[in-house]
């Protein structure tokens, strides 16, 4: 492992600080919030500390109710609400400052033989005829406000993880829309082995990388290019996922990402997950807020002129919470 990726499995190797009680760290990895896929990560870290290893996670339900503080630890309480015979299910609440900012619902199951039945992977290049992160980057940085920062931050925060776009990055794409679909391929820089070479830390990591870039297909269908550029901000709202088949985060996975439908300041994305040999192994689904200059206008007006606003272009328009 790279040091990257060595502290992101620290950052999701929780203390426990009582029986059903963790705590994590709140470490920013591009904006000045906590990074949404962590909480997500930590949360069903701590719910997986308290089940059976033979009963991986087969599906998630989360909600973000609050902004996440880098700087402070996150408390995690888990609720066993339900250990039955093939199912175990888990509540947990991540508190921050004495107030919830996430929660997640979580099932869990023991293997079981059944029926098979999948959709295809969709034809695309193989995810070593891409272009890394490091080698995509300075041809768009132009775009950036601030180039040489945002760059930097934008490679900080995928060190651990490499992501590699199929049809180019959402951010070169401003002022042309196209369909509203993304797709990238991704693993983690380097391998897990030995201690952290286990199912639940897999599913962990590629529960904190499918919040990257899932969003991103709903500001291509206006030309938007992402959340380093232009001019619109959002929030996560919820985010649920399906585990249907064994993977391993460290080998090559196809984020394929499509936005059906934006309305009302939120708009809704969901993605397959496959692995490089073509099995559909997670399926997602997240809702977003996104809004644009003249959202954020009309807001500020209807709270009487209150000022605040929304991080600057070049730290990341993206935010936890509301």
């Amino acid at each position: 492992m790279n040091e990257a990726l060595r502290g992101l499995v620290e950052l999701l190797d929780l203390e426990r600080i009582d029986r059903d009680i963790f705590r994590g760290a709140g470490r920013s990895s591009l904006v000045e919030r906590v990074f949404g896929g962590q909480v997500a990560a930590q949360a069903l870290v701590a719910a997986g500390r308290t089940v059976p290893e033979d009963r991986p996670p087969h599906s998630l339900h989360a909600y973000f109710l609050r902004p996440g503080d880098p700087g402070a630890p996150i408390i995690y309480t888990v609720d066993r609400i339900r250990d039955g015979f093939s199912f175990t299910t888990r509540r947990v609440v991540a508190v921050q400052h004495g107030q919830p900012i996430f929660h997640l619902s979580a099932s869990f199951q023991v293997h079981e033989e059944g029926m098979e039945h999948q959709e295809p992977m969709p034809d695309v290049p193989d995810p070593l005829t891409l272009p890394t992160a490091g080698e995509l980057l300075p041809r768009y940085a132009h775009l950036f406000a601030d180039p040489e920062r945002t760059t930097r931050r934008m490679l900080q925060a995928r060190a651990a993880v490499d992501l590699r776009y199929v049809d180019g990055p959402p951010y070169a794409s401003v002022g042309e829309p196209r369909e509203p679909t993304s797709q990238v391929w991704f693993r983690t820089s380097g391998t897990l082995d030995g201690a952290h070479d286990h199912t639940l830390l897999h599913i962990c990591l590629a529960t904190y990388v499918s919040d990257m870039t899932l969003l991103d297909s709903v500001l291509l269908a206006h030309g938007r290019g992402g959340w380093a550029v232009g001019d619109v901000v959002g929030a996560s709202l919820d985010h649920a996922m399906w585990f249907h088949r064994p993977f391993r985060a460290d080998e090559w996975l196809l984020y394929d990402q499509a936005s059906p439908s934006a309305s009302g300041g939120r708009g809704l994305a969901r993605g397959r997950i496959f692995t490089r040999d073509g099995r559909l192994a997670v399926s997602v689904i997240q809702e977003g807020m996104i809004r644009t200059p003249r959202a954020r206008a009309a807001r500020r007006t209807s709270a009487g002129g209150a000022s605040g606003g929304a991080p600057s272009p070049a730290a990341g328009g993206r935010r936890t919470g509301l």
